[in-house]
This record gives structure tokens, C-alpha cells and sequence, in this order.
């Protein structure tokens, strides 16, 4: 029993490093995009499209990195599209994201189909429990780069926000247009850029999905990951630093699953697999009655009207 419960441990550790490296970067991104006083709710159509134009850079330029490089950049495009549209009057963010999310997956499994088949050069991963000799403990802790600089944004971030006239910026044109247009914030640009940026981490988390794990290109890789992201980012507080462990969150009870069917479990196991869909459902009836997470939200997004 004590060895069966080790290699789950095992199993959900490693698990929760790697399904939890696209939601921390799809998480970012949100957070992001919501300190300026705007919804994202396109980002699974970002994460979808990342994921996409970076395999198929990768595949045809033989470098993960100038895929990863790409999916940001796609990223940054449709970021760009949604912040320009809801700059316009009477506009809602909720239902541009809405759109933009179908236009992204669209484009996606459109231009996508040549690339289904085809195997791109993956993203590099760092051994750190080799030394150990344990094979179970060293392949959980293979972790993919990404991972790393996921953790990196999200301090620069929180540091950011705290420290920086920047992040000053940011966070008063989401606490409150009207203060930011008397101190001569340009409401809309800083809008339009933060959304854009938003977008670049999400493309980036998405370039992950199809060279790291599951390291292919599918119609189905994203499995809703894009919107349970908006979610984590409540659960988050908006805090980039929290966005982290509730990403690892999210990353455990995606891996528990494959954790338990690695030691014999496979009666309900796909009741295990919807447990990531689960606590993203007691995460929003949570949330949407607690006094903590009003108070955290920045004043000018819509949910909080």
C-alpha cells in the first residue's frame, strides 16, 4: 500500500509540473489583461492557436523555441484584435472574447490539418532528480524549461505591479478609469497593450501543449484549459504569485488520473480525469459568494458592475 501510494505521489508531483505549466502562462496572461479592467474569455482560442502555428514552426524550421516564439506571437495577435474591438463604444468584452475564442480554434483546426500527422522537434526538458537513481522520481522531474520561466513571470509580475510606475498604471486603469483619464492615462492604449501581452503569454503556454506535453498537434489538446484559466485567475485573487500554486493545483488533480491508473486503478477512471473540470466548478460557486474575491477584483471589470 505504501509503495502504491509513493508512485502515485510520484506520479501527481510530476503530473502537476507539467499540466500545470500552460495554465500558469494562461493564468498570467489573465491576470494581466484583468488588472487593466478588461475579460479575456478568447484566451482557449489563443491557447488553441499557439498551439498550432508554434508545432508548425517548429516543425518546419527544426527549433521548439521559434515555435514557442510563434504561438506567442499569435497570441499577441489575437490580444491585439480583442483589445481594438472592445476600444470601441458599447462593446462588451465578455462577447468579443467569445467570438475571437471560436475564430481561434477555427483558424487553428483549419490551417492545422496538414500538421497532425508530422512530428515537430520538442521542447528540451532539465533532469533534476537523476542523481537520485530512483527511475520513477527522476522521469517525474524532468521538467520542460518553460516551467522555469513561468515561475520567473509571475514574480517579475507581482514585482511589477508593486514596484513599478508600469504596473502603477496598469492597476489604476483597472481600479478605475475615471482616476486614470485625470491623471492622463491613455485608458484605451494601456488597455489594448496589456490585453496584447496577455495574449502572448497565453500563445506561449499554448506553444507548450503541442512541444512538451502532450508534445502533439491535435484539434483536441486544449480541453478546455483556455477558460478554466479565468477561474484559477478568481481563485487566484489576482494575485501572479497565487496564479502559480493554483495552476500547480489544477496541474495535481489533471494528473491524478494517470496517476492512479499507473498503479492498477481503472475502475472510474474517467471519473478521475474530470476532477480539473470539477474543482473548476466549485471554484466559481465558491467564488461567486465570497466577499474576498469582490474586494480583489479590479474595479472596472465588468463582473463586478
Amino acid at each position: 500500500m505504501s509503495a502504491h501510494l509513493a508512485i502515485v505521489l510520484t506520479a501527481m508531483l510530476g503530473g502537476a509540473i507539467r499540466v500545470s505549466t500552460p495554465f500558469i502562462f494562461v493564468a498570467l496572461g489573465e491576470t494581466l489583461t484583468e488588472k487593466s479592467g478588461r475579460i479575456n474569455l478568447g484566451l482557449e482560442g489563443t491557447l488553441v492557436l499557439g498551439a498550432m502555428l508554434g508545432y508548425a514552426t517548429a516543425y518546419e524550421t527544426g527549433s521548439p523555441w521559434a515555435g514557442v516564439l510563434a504561438g506567442g506571437l499569435a497570441g499577441v495577435a489575437l490580444g491585439a484584435l480583442h483589445g481594438l474591438l472592445c476600444s470601441l463604444p458599447r462593446v462588451n468584452d465578455i462577447a468579443v472574447g467569445i467570438a475571437l475564442m471560436t475564430l481561434g480554434t477555427g483558424l487553428a483546426f483549419f490551417f492545422g490539418k496538414p500538421f497532425i500527422q508530422p512530428e515537430a522537434p520538442h521542447l528540451p526538458s532539465v533532469p533534476l532528480a537523476d542523481w537520485t537513481g530512483d527511475h520513477a522520481l527522476a522521469e517525474a522531474l524532468r521538467v520542460n524549461p518553460l516551467f522555469f520561466v513561468g515561475i520567473a513571470t509571475a514574480l517579475a509580475m507581482a514585482w511589477a505591479f508593486r514596484n513599478t510606475r508600469v504596473g502603477l498604471v496598469v492597476r489604476t486603469t483597472g481600479d478605475s478609469a475615471a482616476a486614470a483619464l485625470a491623471m492622463g492615462i491613455p485608458v484605451d492604449r494601456v488597455r489594448v497593450l496589456a490585453t496584447a501581452a496577455g495574449g502572448f503569454l497565453a500563445g506561449v503556454g499554448g506553444s507548450f501543449l503541442s512541444l512538451s506535453y502532450p508534445g502533439s498537434w491535435n484539434e483536441g489538446l486544449s480541453s478546455g484549459q483556455g477558460l478554466m484559466a479565468v477561474a484559477l485567475v478568481i481563485f487566484a485573487r489576482w494575485s501572479p504569485i497565487r496564479c502559480v500554486g493554483a495552476a500547480l493545483l489544477f496541474g495535481a488533480a489533471g494528473a491524478l488520473g494517470p496517476a492512479l491508473q499507473s498503479v492498477g486503478v481503472t475502475q472510474g477512471y474517467y471519473l478521475f480525469n474530470a476532477a480539473p473540470y470539477v474543482l473548476t466548478l466549485l471554484i466559481m460557486v465558491g467564488s461567486s459568494s465570497s466577499v474576498d474575491a469582490h474586494r480583489a477584483a479590479p474595479g472596472e471589470l465588468s463582473i463586478t458592475r
